[in-house]
């Protein structure tokens, strides 16, 4: 794998982490407190880099051939989950991601919410909301960063990729101050789903010490296997006439200040 598309399949695969956990800590803000939202922003990208820390070197002592093995397994778990749920989305099977209503129903738990804080936190639930939303997409983002810069040998890489992703996200995020509705989420979903797949299969049967033709060059082959294989079921999942379904429409919340 190239420099160049270790950096384009990292960068595509935490934007789509990036995308949710923006959207999580806007709600916390605008509805709440955006100092507490951004306290517990930072408390959970410090526990977070304490994970990456320990675990980077540690993954990394382990031998080539064992590596691969594990990490290809556990990307095609990841993968072939956000691949299966990209197919299911573009069939009708299963109603496409809104960040809109994703983002009005933040909103109103975190109205409906209590008020109160602790300590130097002046609203424990934007905290606790945003340390929440924050760590549990950042895990993953952790995961991709750790995996796929030790089995390149080439973490700094992956942590670059990893890094744009999130300040473009949260960029664009801030400067609109709402929900990235646009951002076509299925489409990255499928494209980061198949990628994942692909290499996942790849780097699992190289551990197992199998030798692919042409080496990484395999993967030009492997990775529009993968989707064509995944749009051919999207199509045939289309034509056994799956429901049309559509997501709701985002529930009505009273304007709150701060708000686009």
């Amino acid at each position: 794998m190239t420099t160049f598309v270790l950096f384009i399949t990292v960068f595509l695969a935490c934007a789509v982490e990036a995308v949710e956990a923006v959207t999580i800590v806007l709600a916390a803000g605008t509805s709440r407190h955006w100092g507490s939202a951004i306290q517990g922003t930072a408390a959970a990208l410090v526990v977070l880099t304490v994970i990456v820390a320990a675990l980077g070197p540690a993954i990394g002592l382990l031998p080539l051939s064992a590596l691969r093995l594990v990490v290809g397994a556990l990307l095609l778990v990841f993968g072939l989950q956000w691949l299966r749920k990209a197919v299911l989305r573009g069939s009708g099977y299963k109603a496409l991601h809104d960040e809109t209503e994703a983002y009005a129903k933040e909103i109103a738990a975190a109205q409906a919410a209590g008020a109160g804080g602790r300590g130097v936190v002046r609203d424990w639930y934007a905290f606790t909301l945003s340390f929440k939303g924050v760590f549990l997409e950042g895990l993953e983002v952790a995961f991709i960063v750790v995996t796929f810069g030790n089995n390149q040998r080439d973490i700094p890489t992956a942590v670059l990729g990893a890094a744009a992703a999130v300040l473009a996200v949260t960029g664009v995020g801030l400067a609109v101050r709402a929900p990235l509705a646009r951002v076509p989420e299925n489409t990255m979903k499928f494209a980061v789903g198949t990628m994942l797949t692909a290499f996942g299969v790849f780097w699992s049967a190289e551990g197992a010490g199998a030798t692919w033709p042409g080496s990484d060059a395999a993967l030009l082959v492997l990775v529009p296997a993968v989707a064509l294989l995944a749009l051919g079921y999207t199509a045939l999942l289309r034509r056994t006439g799956a429901p049309t379904t559509r997501p709701a429409a985002p529930a009505a919340s009273a304007p709150v200040e701060g708000t686009r």
